[in-house]
């Protein structure tokens, strides 16, 4: 059977070889050359005169908007390079992010331009790539012509004896001998050469596209910084939403539980000093009811702040407020914490509340009877496991059941979350926070 498999790979491979001239991307890659040789001129013919004006204009501040016209130019040369590679390379390169001013007006305007790395970034490109454009065009157009101009000599070389009174294409001449493409070992030998050029241009091609494809997509695509305030505009968004949940959350659960609870409280003592003379019975009876108030509205302050922030993470570290969580879940879980030291506070907190939202969604699993937290520390990251061995696979989004928003909580840290509920093991989800001593 691997016999049979590496044949037909080895069929599969050759018969791409051979097709490679009259494929679909092979022209599209071609094409892609040869426009880029005008596109690139006259790029790169406007980006040196105007930068070159711009900057003998400087002394007059005349250069400042020469400068800044040039930079958006070249960003307008960036979209139409940007959209040649998306259709014919099929390659998706993401637009570079746009350029901000700080303020309102021109001056800012121009000010964001001429501070634009991307800007200046499509000047490079709009210089640097003409003359490998020269180059690229120049060595895709000769292999493509004359291997295909070889290949199909034996349709067209009996244009030279019946319009230029030559026996064949002429080769070389030395003194009185002259070397014609004319016979037919000749001929087949030009057909064969021409075969062979063929069959290897494309790939000559796919070379010289791909130099192009990587001065796109680092020169005019999304840079790692640009991706990277993205991520932290994101992760920004998401603290925002959650601390304003949180403030929702707690407002509701002191509004509705102990806020109310006191109120109720306040009542019954009242009606209980009120009583005290007349009926001492029912007072007692009253203030023995507010007393059951009481507890019932300290215990839920107390779930209130340990929601919020509890004591024991504060004092004893993650292991003991691990173990406390684990206490009051749904099903028997083992925890174990191995930790050199303490990560700062707030990775610490994350850390809790992750393994308190998973740890309350465990009981949602099918057939879960028990579970498993694990934390360790790998390098500068701190892992999280929190595992059950229910049916798995029972989860929609990610393949586990995993509280709505954990994901970009972590994100908003630089954290990673990944699930795996495969039918029949269980589900585990793992998470990854930064170490930030």
């Amino acid at each position: 059977m691997e016999r049979d498999e590496g044949r037909v790979g080895s069929m599969g491979k050759g018969r791409d070889v051979l097709l490679a001239p009259v494929a679909g991307r092979t022209w599209r890659e071609l094409l892609f050359l040869l426009v880029g040789l005008p596109l690139s001129t006259v790029y790169f013919g406007l980006a040196i005169a105007g930068v070159s004006a711009g900057a003998g204009l400087l002394v007059t501040f005349v250069g400042v908007p020469v400068l800044a016209g040039v930079l958006a130019m070249c960003r307008g040369f960036g979209r139409v390079e940007r959209a040649r590679v998306r259709g014919l390379l099929r390659v998706p390169v993401r637009d570079p992010a746009p350029v901000r001013a700080a303020k309102r007006g021109v001056p800012a305007v121009l000010g964001a331009l001429l501070k634009s790395g991307s800007a200046w970034r499509h000047v490079l490109y709009s210089v640097i790539h003409f003359p490998w454009a020269v180059f690229s065009s120049c060595v895709a157009l000769v292999l493509w012509s004359w291997g295909w101009s070889m290949l199909l000599y034996p349709l067209w070389f009996w244009v030279f004896p019946a319009f230029t009174h030559q026996p064949g294409l002429q080769l070389f001449q030395n003194g009185d001998y002259t070397f014609y493409l004319d016979s037919p070992p000749a001929i087949a030998g030009a057909c064969a050469a021409g075969l062979a050029v063929t069959l290897v241009t494309p790939w000559v091609v796919r070379g010289l596209v791909t130099v192009d494809r990587v001065l796109v997509t680092g020169l005019l695509g999304r840079s790692r910084l640009d991706d990277r305030v993205s991520e932290l505009e994101s992760g920004r968004g998401v603290v925002v939403d959650t601390a304003a949940a949180d403030l929702r959350r707690i407002e509701r659960e002191l509004h509705d539980g102990a806020q109310a609870r006191l109120a109720a409280l306040s009542m019954d003592l009242g009606l209980a000093k009120e009583k005290l003379a007349e009926d001492p019975r029912a007072a007692a009876r009253l203030v023995d009811e507010a007393h059951g108030e009481v507890k019932i509205a300290l215990q839920e302050l107390r779930d209130l702040a340990r929601g919020i922030h509890p004591a024991v993470l504060t004092d004893r570290g993650l292991d003991a407020a691990l173990s406390s969580v684990a206490s009051r879940c749904a099903v028997p879980v083992r925890v174990e914490v191995d930790l050199p030291s303490r990560p700062a506070p707030a990775i610490e907190g994350i850390a809790y509340f992750t393994v308190s939202e998973l740890l309350r969604d465990v009981a949602g699993h099918v057939g879960a009877r028990s579970a498993a937290v694990d934390v360790w520390r790998s390098g500068r990251r701190l892992m999280i496991r929190v595992s059950d061995d229910g049916h798995g696979g029972s989860a929609p989004a990610g393949r586990g059941a995993v509280p709505a928003g954990l994901a970009e909580r972590l994100d908003a840290v630089d954290g990673v979350l990944v699930v795996d509920a495969a039918e029949g093991r269980g589900t585990m989800v793992t998470a990854e926070l930064p170490w930030r001593d």
